[in-house]
């Protein structure tokens, strides 16, 4: 059975953790860090739109868009919109030093790219995705040549405030993870969507097919988190031989199926993420 960490890894953090941008991604992971032992008096936000949640921070000793000269900080965290990167990213310059790790969640965002405006830094390009607002996501990570053990680890640490962390050495996967796990949810909550209509059209009331729909799917995703076994042995455990449910998967299973709908899905997907990396 799966479990989550109850360690504090970020109690002993050295040094000074810059994020810029605290929109909801920055925002959770604010939340997992703090939670994690960190220091909040070792944290400086840059946001020139804070919410009130972030505002509220500065009674922990949080620097939120503070004024006067900077140092380089330890690690920097860039989770700003990916268009608003070229704008964005020259507020750090003062916080970049040779010994600074720079971790972006920025879809799309290449390695080239933060490597351009972050010279001679080590660069970490990492692909959350929504379930992170309840620390219960996944991240995959690429580290460009200049991540040294240390910093793998500390990036880790990091991540791991909004869930379970991956590593990629191959920068070209990039594309396929965003395709499969950053815009899964959406394709998650349209097999939701998709049951409440399909639950309507067989006589259910909408409100009972949408509350029958989205328990379903809760509880089959979490008993998928905690189940030492594969999807595909978890749905032959609920598959009686002709039965309602087989009846069910030999229509999702068919030509032009699920699998086959799901696989070009992904692969527009992932070619719709190099076309925006350029």
């Amino acid at each position: 059975m799966a479990t989550r960490s109850t360690q504090r890894p970020l109690r002993t953090f050295a040094g000074r953790l810059v994020l810029l941008g605290a929109g909801k991604m920055g925002a959770a992971m604010l939340e997992g860090w703090l939670a994690r032992g960190l220091d909040p008096r070792k944290l400086t936000v840059l946001e020139p739109q804070p919410t009130r949640m972030v505002q509220a921070l500065k009674r922990r000793g949080v620097a939120l868009n503070p004024k006067g000269k900077a140092a380089a900080a330890s690690a920097i965290v860039i989770a700003v919109k990916p268009q608003s990167a070229p704008e964005a990213l020259p507020a750090l310059a003062p916080y970049a030093g040779k010994a600074t790790l720079a971790l972006s969640i920025m879809a799309g965002r290449t390695l080239g790219f933060l490597q351009g405006h972050l010279r001679d830094v080590a660069i970490v390009r990492a692909m959350p995705n929504t379930p992170a607002a309840i620390a219960r996501g996944i991240t995959v990570a690429c580290p460009n040549a200049q991540v040294t053990a240390r910093q793998r680890k500390l990036a880790t640490d990091l991540l791991a405030a909004i869930g379970t962390v991956e590593w990629v050495g191959d920068e070209s996967l990039m594309d396929a993870v965003t395709a499969v796990s950053g815009s899964g949810p959406a394709y998650v909550f349209l097999l939701a969507e998709a049951m409440t209509t399909a639950g309507i059209a067989a006589g259910l009331p909408g409100a009972l097919a949408a509350r029958l729909a989205r328990e379903t799917v809760a509880g089959a995703g979490e008993l998928l988190h905690r189940s030492t076994l594969d999807a595909a042995t978890l749905r032959q455990n609920v598959t009686s031989p002709g039965g309602t449910t087989a009846a069910a998967l030999e229509v999702l299973m068919g030509p032009g199926g699920f699998q086959e709908l799901l696989t070009r899905a992904i692969a527009d997907a992932t070619r719709r993420g190099r076309q925006l990396a350029g």
